[in-house]
């Protein structure tokens, strides 16, 4: 049911890349109840140009090596859910690749059942 979207600075290995989705596809999993084998991604490179941030917003301070993770899911998590999905993932990736705490940046965008269709053109969650 989710639908992730990763995006950093290029120059990072396609192992990195890698571990980055299966991080947060695992945090999901463990967090939020995704369901196994539900791991689709999206990880995209960006040049300085096409990466822009606030290095400093918030107090925190980020490095060129900043990730921004995006997902899409279904509607109704709680907050207290919300937060473990945010620490899990902080957890993940510090241990593998190495990403910094201070250099992830998350953010959910929350969709109804129907605004998903996963191929053959058809709406599988509200048949």
């Amino acid at each position: 049911m989710p639908l992730v979207r990763i995006d950093m600075r290029k120059g990072k290995s396609p192992e990195y890349r890698r571990d980055l989705g299966d991080a947060v596809y695992h945090a999901m999993v463990e967090a939020i109840g995704a369901p196994e084998g539900d791991q689709f991604e999206i990880i995209a490179e960006h040049d300085e140009s096409g990466l822009i941030f606030n290095p400093n917003y918030q107090g925190i301070e980020r490095s060129d090596d900043v990730v921004f993770v995006q997902i899409f899911l279904n509607e109704g998590r709680s907050v207290e859910q919300k937060k473990a999905l945010y620490a899990k993932i902080v957890e993940l990736l510090a241990a593998k690749p190495g990403v910094r705490r201070e250099d992830v940046v998350i953010n959910l965008v929350e969709v109804s059942k129907a605004d998903w269709s996963w191929g053959n053109g058809v709406a599988q969650y509200v048949i």
